[in-house]
């Protein structure tokens, strides 16, 4: 994969884990996105999203390296049935 480091390659990267992890999943976005590390030169983004899948709303923190666009660590923060 490509360098990620606009706002549209984050989207495409983590749209394209998320998929691989869930299948096709609904109404998916991007709640929050930092850099790593936090100071000094930017190694990877530390990114979250929220989708639906099968009536439930999830929340999952993802690790995308900059140089390569891998995902290193995804994690399921949260499972939800929607209000």
């Amino acid at each position: 994969m490509p360098n990620v480091s606009t706002p549209e390659d984050i989207d495409s990267a983590s749209r394209k884990a998320i998929n691989a992890l869930y299948g096709d999943v609904n109404d998916f976005r991007i709640n929050e996105t930092f850099q790593i590390p936090e100071k000094g030169p930017r190694e990877a983004w530390d990114v979250q999203v929220n989708f639906m899948l099968n009536a439930l709303k999830y929340t999952v923190d993802l690790e995308i390296q900059e140089k390569d666009g891998h995902v290193t660590n995804a994690r399921l923060i949260d499972t939800m049935t929607p209000l």
